[in-house]
């Protein structure tokens, strides 16, 4: 058996790190069995669809490395779905019913004062023809429910182990709303048969879901993929990360200098036994991944971790990997190989390089230096050695001014180091003066 799942996302937004993860495991699963990786743009909802998301969506899978093997739309495929449902409903599984929402919300509200489970009634099933035609007459148009067996639908989940749903104790699914429009549910199933996909990988907030679709399938005739159903993501702090979804989008993690490897090798780490490490490449995560390795757990994403193995990857990177980066940044066509050598050890992202360029290449804001330390930064010129400075020079210098002022640590190297390149912390300053010369550095001290 060729191996063979699809990633589904609706192009109603662009993609943030929670589908993300599913559309990876997905991903390094398929590639690692030599398998086959689909995705299906799930558009059925043709008022929120955009075909602006849908560029979206690819730009992002594209950027992460996660090219497809095949690509389809669902709003292509309105004519399958037609026939599924016309045999469903000559099969009898398929059943109108006329109530209102608010008719069903009052239902729920009644079964449960009386301490029962809030699922359908069943009454569309019972309705005759004429109590159907008087509704119709009303201006009511029916939602379609699938007649669910009753009986326990059991799998193996290839993370979760033996599951078992009773479905006895949900309620029929609709498939069909009133506007004639399809729920998720049918569509799926029947993109799934037609497409031959052999392993549903999804959220464990779908395992109620694939009871239901389970019975689908074998409804329709057609083979049920094995199932995955993965642990959801919650944030460092325990919480979900609903609320935050707009600044752990793809596109903003891009924008402000995350790696797309460093998102790949976090979420293929977290939530499973593997420690969280930095990884070259998509294929050799996909050679380590294994679903016995998935815990039961919440994998919780930690935007830290992600900036450190980020830092770690710009540390590698040559100047030769970022100079074209760099010449979008403000001065950044001034860069050279000496800088970036000097200054990436200091960087989460290469994008940071900005606040380093004008400290080298530009002018910087004079900090405010208080007391003692501005008539000590006013005499340090004095006692900077004559001629070439180099990285030996830093030592011979502050060596001098410690002997001059009785200044020393922090109380003599800070103040230089702000005087010189506006920040508290950096690169080391032997380095830096050397890479300055000294008519940037008497400049700076005057």
């Amino acid at each position: 058996m060729t191996v063979k799942v699809r990633f589904a996302p609706s192009p109603t937004g662009r993609l943030h790190v929670g589908n993300v993860r599913t559309a990876l495991i997905n991903w390094l699963f398929a590639k690692g069995q030599g398998g086959q990786f689909v995705l299906r743009i799930d558009d059925t909802d043709l008022e929120r669809s955009t075909k602006e998301y849908e560029d979206g969506i690819k730009e992002d899978l594209s950027w992460l490395g996660l090219e497809w093997d095949d690509t389809f739309k669902q709003s292509d495929r309105f004519a399958e779905y037609d026939k599924a449902t016309e045999k469903l409903k000559a099969d009898g599984l398929l059943y109108a019913c006329y109530e209102t929402s608010e008719e069903l919300d009052r239902k729920r509200k009644i079964a449960l004062s009386r301490g029962r489970p809030p699922v359908y009634d069943r009454a569309g099933l019972n309705l005759t023809e004429e109590e159907k035609a008087a509704f119709e007459a009303e201006g009511r148009k029916p939602h379609w429910r699938f007649k669910l067996s009753g009986n326990p639908c059991e799998w193996t989940d290839l993370v979760r182990g033996p599951q078992s749903i009773d479905t006895s104790s949900i309620s029929d699914p609709v498939l069909i709303r009133a506007d004639g429009s399809y729920l998720y549910t049918l569509p799926s199933v029947v993109d799934d048969i037609d497409a031959n996909i052999t392993h549903v990988v999804r959220g464990e907030d779908h395992v109620t879901n694939s009871g239901a679709q389970i019975e689908i399938f074998k409804a329709l005739g057609g083979t049920t993929p094995q199932m995955a159903h993965t642990p959801l993501l919650i944030g460092a702090d325990g919480q979900g990360l609903s609320k935050r979804l707009g600044s752990l989008s793809i596109q903003q993690l891009g924008q402000d200098g995350i790696e797309p490897v460093a998102i790949a090798s976090l979420l293929a780490k977290i939530g499973t036994s593997d420690a969280v490490e930095l990884r070259d490449d998509l294929q050799t995560l996909a050679s380590e991944f294994s679903f016995d390795k998935i815990g039961r757990a919440p994998a919780r994403f930690d935007e830290k971790e992600l900036l450190g193995l980020n830092a770690e990857i710009t540390h590698g990177l040559s100047f030769e990997d970022v100079k074209t980066r760099l010449e979008e940044l403000p001065m950044g066509d001034q860069a050279n190989e000496a800088f970036w050598t000097l200054v990436s050890e200091n960087l989460q992202k290469v994008s940071e390089a900005a606040i380093w360029l004008p400290v080298f290449f530009g002018d910087i804001s004079k900090p405010e230096l208080e007391g003692d330390d501005a008539s000590f930064i006013a005499g340090a010129a004095a006692h900077l050695p004559e001629g070439e400075v180099t990285e030996d020079t830093w030592k011979e210098w502050t060596n001098a001014l410690k002997e001059a002022t009785g200044r020393k640590g922090k109380q003599l190297f800070m103040p230089l180091r702000l005087a010189l390149t506006g920040q508290s912390h950096g690169p080391q300053m032997n380095k830096v003066i050397a890479l300055l010369g000294r008519e940037k550095l008497l400049a700076r001290l005057s």
